[in-house]
C-alpha cells in the first residue's frame, strides 16, 4: 500500500512512516526539513534499505538527514498514530531528544529495538513496534488455524481407523 505524501505542515516531533517495499520505514521529523531515524552504519541516504540492513548488523547509528534524502522515491505520511492512546511528550523535548543521540549506535533488533520503537520511545515515551506486534499475531493466528486443522485431521484419520 503506497503511503501519500503529507498533505499538512510537518511539525517537529511527528512520527513519520515512510513506505518500502515489505515494510514500513520510521523517521521523526525535527524541523526545517530533516529527519532523525536509524540507520545501518554502512547506509548510503534514500538507499531505502535501512531496516534490512540493520537487521543483519544487529546495530544502527541515529542519523539526522533531510527527509527528501531519507525517503528517496518512497512515499511517506505523518503517522502519530498513537495520539490517542499516549500523550506525545512536547515538541520542544522530543527534538531535543533526537538530536542528542544523533551519531550513537545503538543496539538493532527487529523484534524488539528497531526504527518504529525508536520513534514511539522518542515521542510517547513508550518503545512499540505495531508491525511486530501486527506480525506476531499474524504467525500465531495462522499457528493456531494450522493446529485446529491437524487436530482435525488427526480426529478424522482416528474416527475413520475405529469405523474399520
Amino acid at each position: 500500500m503506497a503511503l501519500p505524501r503529507p498533505r499538512r505542515t510537518l511539525r517537529p516531533g511527528d512520527l513519520i512512516e515512510i513506505s518500502r517495499f515489505g515494510y514500513e520505514h520510521w523517521a521523526i521529523y525535527v524541523g526545517h526539513g530533516f529527519v532523525v531515524h536509524l540507520a545501518p552504519p554502512s547506509e548510503i541516504a534514500g538507499a531505502g534499505a535501512a531496516s534490512v540492513l540493520s537487521a543483519l548488523t544487529n546495530k544502527a547509528i541515529v542519523k539526522k538527514e533531510l527527509l527528501s534524502a531519507v525517503a528517496g522515491r518512497d512515499n511517506y505520511r505523518v503517522n502519530n498514530k498513537h495520539d490517542d492512546r499516549y500523550r506525545p511528550l512536547p515538541s520542544n523535548k522530543i527534538v531535543k531528544q533526537a538530536e542528542e543521540l544523533v551519531g550513537q549506535e545503538l543496539p538493532y533488533s527487529l523484534t524488539s529495538d528497531n526504527c518504529e520503537h525508536f520513534v514511539n520511545q522518542l515521542r510517547y515515551g513508550v518503545s512499540r513496534s505495531d508491525q511486530v506486534t501486527d506480525a506476531v499475531t499474524t504467525v500465531s493466528v495462522a499457528a493456531g488455524v494450522l493446529a485446529a486443522a491437524g487436530l482435525v485431521g488427526l480426529l478424522l484419520a482416528r474416527s475413520k481407523r475405529e469405523r474399520q
